[in-house]
């Protein structure tokens, strides 16, 4: 639970310079009704937390320079837990895409921070159509293997790819 707080903090302090609109967006993605896009201004809220994306993930990457191996190798075992726990069909059924495609909408969900990912966890109705954030998946295990030269073994013995949870994908009777 320890490094889930850290990667939600991290993920937090990525988003908060990229000003009120961006970040109000983002919790009208989680407090909405999941059937319209919810605009602010006349802008879909989608739109405005998609276009903001790149930054927050430069924003990120700043703040993951100077982190340890072993720092990002917990905040990518915390990203792979929960990739992991929302690898459900409910989920896939809202957010949609091909094993890959579904795997960078689970990404999309946790980059939004942990209101969203509460949400979408509690409602999969609250999963976003076509939203993409493959960058996510692999964030802390890329910026590890830039720095040290490896990927990091989270040592969990799950995988975050689509369709690996059993508990989210029962078998048809």
């Amino acid at each position: 639970m320890e490094d889930e707080a850290r990667l939600w903090a991290l993920v937090e302090a990525a988003w908060a310079p990229l000003g009120m609109e961006v970040n109000q967006a983002r919790q009208a993605l989680a407090r909405r009704t999941p059937v319209p896009d919810e605009e602010l201004d006349g802008v879909p809220a989608f739109s405005l937390v998609d276009d903001a994306l790149e930054d927050f993930l430069s924003n990120l990457t700043v703040s993951s320079e100077n982190l340890s191996a072993e720092e990002l190798t917990s905040l990518d075992r915390a990203v792979e837990r929960l990739l992991y726990e929302i690898d459900r069909a409910d989920v896939h059924e809202v957010a949609d895409g091909s094993a890959d495609g579904f795997l960078y909408a689970r990404g999309f969900i946790v980059a939004l921070g942990r209101d969203f990912y509460t949400a979408v966890t509690r409602n999969p109705q609250m999963a976003v159509l076509d939203a993409r954030c493959e960058e996510m998946c692999y964030f802390f295990a890329h910026v590890h293997d830039q720095k040290f030269g490896d990927f990091p073994d989270t040592g969990l013995g799950i995988s975050r790819e689509s369709g690996c949870n059993p508990q989210g994908w029962p078998s048809s009777p």
